[in-house]
């Protein structure tokens, strides 16, 4: 199993590389199905694997002149405070078990694990959906729309935190439509906010009493960096408009299963 789960670590990688986004979704279900993680767990280890790797793809972004830095300082400071209240406020206090209903006992583990799939359906939706086509903008046409920037990035912040992902299928959509960035810019600001907002959430969870597995930590980044990396390259022949739709139903039908096998 582990064999097949450091498999889904390039799978993964490749997918942030291809079209900037997706990828980071099957970290979680990676780490708790294949390397038996606790939920709660995964989700931290999730951002610290999915932050390096997206800061690594960032790099080749970065000199390739595909990052709009004022759109990722004014999408990205709200989501990294919210993202970083949410891992060292808004989790620690949710209560384990959450709730009850009937025999069936919700617990801390299930219901992340549950809304993470809720969020893998949405993700899937938006990627198996034809997207619309898009009119390059050049870089003196690019405006911003600020409160709903603003709100998005905290809308991302808080859903990052609370499972784990990064968020580029919400994040990309945004800085297409709302700060009018050309679909690369929009990828490579994507990756760099992915990279900052799951770090700083990460260090939102450290609190000095965490037991963590830095030699698997280091292990599964590495693979899943080889992947993205290899994506990076791949998306100079393949588009990534044409992967998306697969990569969509793959994730909607694990987003399923998982809901399958957490409530029945």
């Amino acid at each position: 199993m582990e064999i097949i789960g450091y498999i889904g670590a390039i799978l993964m990688g490749l997918s942030l590389g291809l079209i900037g986004g997706g990828g980071s979704i099957l970290t979680v279900p990676i780490l708790v199905y294949l390397f038996h993680v606790d939920a709660v767990l995964a989700t931290a280890y999730s951002l610290f694997i999915v932050g390096l790797t997206s800061l690594v793809g960032s790099v080749s972004h970065i000199k390739l002149g595909n990052i709009h830095w004022k759109t990722a300082l004014v999408f990205g400071i709200p989501s990294i405070i919210s993202v970083f209240f949410t891992r060292s406020v808004i989790v620690p206090h949710i209560p384990n078990p959450m709730f009850s209903i009937g025999t069936l006992v919700v617990s801390k583990a299930m219901g992340l694990l549950v809304l993470f799939a809720i969020i893998m359906i949405l993700a899937a939706y938006s990627m198996i959906k034809p997207s619309k086509k898009k009119i390059e903008t050049n870089e003196s046409d690019i405006t911003f729309n600020f409160p709903l920037i603003l709100a998005e990035g905290l809308i991302v912040g808080v859903v990052t935190g609370l499972v784990g992902a990064g968020g580029g299928f919400l994040i990309i959509p945004a800085l297409v439509l709302l700060a009018k960035l050309p679909m690369k810019k929009a990828v490579g600001t994507s990756l760099l906010i992915i990279a900052s907002k799951s770090l700083i959430g990460f260090i939102g969870d450290m609190k000095g009493t965490e037991v963590i597995d830095w030699k698997f930590l280091f292990i599964f980044s590495s693979i899943a960096i080889v992947g993205i990396l290899l994506g990076s390259m791949l998306s100079k022949k393949i588009a990534g408009e044409k992967l998306k739709p697969v990569f969509g139903w793959f994730v909607l039908i694990m987003g399923i299963y998982i809901i399958l096998k957490e409530l029945l």
